[in-house]
């Protein structure tokens, strides 16, 4: 049943979220630092304030989804 394989593959890659938060710790604390102090106080959060931390977040995962291939 394919419908039933792409659960399994699923579950498996949000296994790996630990791992790849883990190995991005350091990204994953500036993309945090960066959303806290930009939503502080009565500022609002806007599209793309902290675009230059997420990105390095997501390649940061992305780097690290690849390898665990």
């Amino acid at each position: 049943m394919p419908g039933k394989e792409v659960w399994i593959r699923t579950r498996e890659r949000l296994r790996s979220f630990p791992q790849f938060m883990a190995a991005c710790a350091e990204e994953a604390s500036a993309y945090g630092r960066c959303v806290t102090t930009n939503a502080q106080g009565s500022q609002d959060l806007r599209k793309d304030m902290c675009a230059k931390e997420f990105q390095a977040l997501k390649n940061c995962f992305t780097l690290n989804a690849k390898k665990a291939r």
